[in-house]
Order: C-alpha cells, then sequence, then structure tokens
C-alpha cells in the first residue's frame, strides 16, 4: 500500500508446487525486503529435482509457478505462469492488462485498453546464459546472452551427503577461491560480458546493447557462511560471527549501445561493514549530453542492547543468553539510501521495521525552479514474504545480466 502523493495498493497470490518459505513481516530478514547493493557468488549449473519412482513408474511432475497481481484503484492485473522444461532450460509465459490506456495513446492511434502478453525461454548452464523472448503488443522479438569468465561452481551438497562427511572433511574438500585464481595485488574477481539484441516488425525498429561486469569474488566457493572456522569444528553448535571479506565487494559495469550512442559506467563498493558507495557516469555520443550520479547505502543496527541479570541455578536457561543479546544487538533495523546527480536531481529513502510492519518513506526533489518535479512518497507494507526456489538455479546468469542493467542504488 502506497499512501503517498496518492492512496494505492495491491493484492497479490502466487501458487507453486515447489516448497516456499513463507514469512511474516514482523520475522522476516530485512535485507532480503529491500534492494540493495550485494555481489552474487560463483554461478552453478541448476540442478533438476530429484526422481520419484512408484511401482517402477516416475511420478515426479514437472515445477512450475502461477501468480497473480492487481492494483487498486487502477485495475490493471498482472498474471505469470513459469516452468522448468529441463534442468536448464525454463519457459515462462507474462501478460499484462490495464483496463486504464494513456489518453495520448488512444488520441494518437486509437487503441483501446493497454495489454500484452510475452513469452520467455530462458537456458542456463552456469557458464552461459541465453534467453529468447517474443512480445505480442508490438511484435518485438529479442534475444539476450550472458558469458561468465572462470570457473563455474560446483553443485551445493545434498543433505545426505553432509551427514557422511565431518566438518574437517569438507572442509580440506574445499579451495578458497583466492587459493585457486591468486593474483598479485588488486582486487580477485570473475568478469561477465553480454549482449542483446532486439528487432520489431510492427514498429520497424532494432536495437542492440553490450555490457561488461567485473566484479570481486567471496572470500570461499561454496559461501564463506557455509566453511566452518577451526572454533566451528571443534563445537558446531556454538554460533561463530563471519570474518570481515579479505577484499572490499566491489562491481564495476560498463554498458554501451551503439544505435543510440548511450555510455554508462557504474563503480560500486561496500567501504565497511554498514556503507556502500556507487557512482555512475552516463554520456550520448550524438548529443553530448552526460550525467553524474553518486549514492550512498548505509544500514542502521539496534544499538547497544544492556545484559540481563545473571540467572540464578534454579533457573539456568538451555541456551545461553550472551548468544540471544549478541543477535539483537546486531539487527539490522532500516536503510538509509541517498542519490545525487549533476541534473540536480536529489533523493532520499528510509527503509525499516516499525514492529510488524514495513515502512518505506522517500523523498525526490529537484533544485530547478520548476516544481513539478517534486514528490513524496510513503509506502507501508504488511505483507507476508514468500520465498519461491525454482530448482538450484535461481541466481543464475539470467539474474547476474539482469543485476549488470540495473542501478547499483536506489
Amino acid at each position: 500500500m502506497n499512501a503517498l502523493p496518492s492512496l494505492n495498493g495491491s493484492v497479490g497470490y502466487i501458487f507453486t508446487s515447489c516448497n516456499l518459505d513463507v514469512k511474516g513481516s514482523g520475522d522476516v530478514r530485512f535485507k532480503d525486503m529491500v534492494d540493495r547493493f550485494k555481489v552474487f557468488d560463483q554461478p552453478r549449473k541448476p540442478e533438476g529435482k530429484e526422481e520419484e519412482w512408484l511401482a517402477g513408474e516416475r511420478v515426479d511432475t514437472r515445477d512450475y509457478l502461477l501468480y497473480g497481481r492487481i492494483y487498486v484503484p487502477t485495475g490493471r492485473l498482472d498474471a505469470l505462469y513459469s516452468t522448468r522444461i529441463t534442468p536448464t532450460l525454463q519457459g515462462m509465459v507474462a501478460a499484462i492488462s490495464d483496463p486504464r490506456a494513456p489518453i495520448s495513446l488512444e488520441n494518437s492511434k486509437g487503441h483501446g485498453p493497454a495489454s500484452n502478453i510475452m513469452f520467455s525461454l530462458q537456458q542456463d548452464t552456469g557458464k552461459w546464459c541465453t534467453e529468447y523472448t517474443w512480445s505480442a503488443e508490438d511484435g518485438m522479438w529479442g534475444v539476450r546472452s550472458l558469458y561468465n569468465f572462470g570457473k563455474v561452481g560446483s553443485a551445493p551438497e545434498s543433505d545426505g551427503d553432509k551427514a557422511g562427511h565431518t566438518f574437517a572433511g569438507r572442509r580440506s574438500g574445499l579451495k578458497r577461491v583466492d587459493e585457486e585464481e591468486a593474483m598479485e595485488g588488486g582486487l580477485r574477481g570473475r568478469v561477465s560480458v553480454g549482449g542483446e539484441f532486439y528487432f520489431s516488425a510492427k514498429e520497424k525498429s532494432a536495437g542492440v546493447s553490450t555490457g561488461i561486469r567485473f566484479t570481486t569474488v567471496p572470500d570461499a566457493t561454496p559461501p564463506s557462511f557455509q566453511v566452518p572456522t577451526s572454533s566451528s569444528s571443534s563445537s558446531p553448535s556454538s554460533p561463530t560471527p563471519r570474518p570481515p571479506p579479505s577484499q572490499p565487494p566491489t562491481t564495476i559495469t560498463a554498458l554501451f549501445n551503439p544505435m543510440l550512442g548511450h555510455i554508462s559506467g557504474a563503480y560500486a563498493a561496500r567501504v565497511s561493514r554498514d556503507l556502500s558507495l556507487a557512482s555512475r557516469f552516463d554520456f550520448n555520443v550524438y548529443s553530448y549530453e552526460s550525467e553524474w550520479s553518486v549514492g550512498a547505502e548505509w544500514w542502521q543496527r539496534r544499538g547497544k542492547v544492556h545484559h540481563p541479570p545473571l540467572p540464578t541455578e534454579d533457573s539456568l536457561p538451555s541456551v545461553p543468553a550472551a548468544i540471544s543479546v549478541s543477535d539483537l544487538a546486531d539487527e539490522v533495523q532500516g536503510v538509509v539510501k541517498a542519490k545525487v546527480s549533476t541534473t540536480t536531481d536529489i533523493s532520499l529513502l528510509w527503509e525499516g521495521r516499525l514492529r510488524n510492519v514495513l515502512v518505506s518513506l522517500g523523498v525526490v526533489s529537484n533544485l530547478t525552479l520548476s516544481p513539478e518535479r517534486s514528490s513524496t512518497e510513503i509506502k507501508v507494507r504488511n505483507v507476508r514474504n514468500i520465498v519461491y526456489k525454482h530448482g538450484d538455479g535461481e541466481e543464475g546468469c539470467t539474474e547476474h545480466w539482469r543485476e549488470m542493467t540495473q542501478e547499483s542504488w536506489t
């Protein structure tokens, strides 16, 4: 629900054959609910679901997802259907129906209510990822692909494999990324290159764009939190704080559209535990127009928590109280995002949790004399978070390409 500048909201529905991790807005991990700067782990080839057999016949079905969302008071309806055809191939159908078409569109072309349906076919092998799309509204065909240099991460171990190995055995089998790809000085990371091409027969237009991205690698593969330290090896039940990264998480991105003459470069890094900075420069070689933007992201954590009095011998807790107190002191309560550009635009956003409600409060302002660029938005979310895991490749190459083309800050 959005309170300002106008009261509006939406109601959604989701149904899937996969397991859902449903959490309320009061206990969901806050960082999973907001857009933030993050560095993904190494890409991995998606793994298929385990086969199920009954009386000599395979009875497991193909995974699928159904999603719908209606907006009020506009009445716009979004729908999506996705299914995993093979472990590395996924099909998707998305549709949009808006009964209130823009006035300019109705007057210029005489079209009725705006609606569209789009078909997508995605193939992800870890090293390569390709997506083919077709849009019915403008008859547009598109293809985009991404290639990841370097090694592809191995598939995560199943529960059965984990049970058959000790902590020491798993630790000896894992290699740190900085040991596998040792370099003298500088940042250790991986490079990804991608491109997309689209053509519309109805509009008689086409477009092409390319991109390259460098991102630092995590300290270990699989992710660092899965690799036990020496202290956790001796006492698996005791939590161990994650050490700081050996190098600052960094992402450098460059995009180029030769037909439009648009060049964009972005640099983002986490300079401290709770502070991330980003900068982006856009330039057009035809019009010589340019824009430089700077953004920051600062996480707010709960302040010092007073330790409770020591319990008596008759009321000793089963879990050490210091663990829960430490977790409370380290809990993220909110995030502040700010953005300033040379076009005199200033954006400020705060997102946080107030009891069991997630609240977003932001201001967008333009320093010029024209007042129509200024706006204020208040968003209140009291919904349940649903994490949908479609196989083991939900963070494959396609998501990496989408992350490459998005801004590094809000």
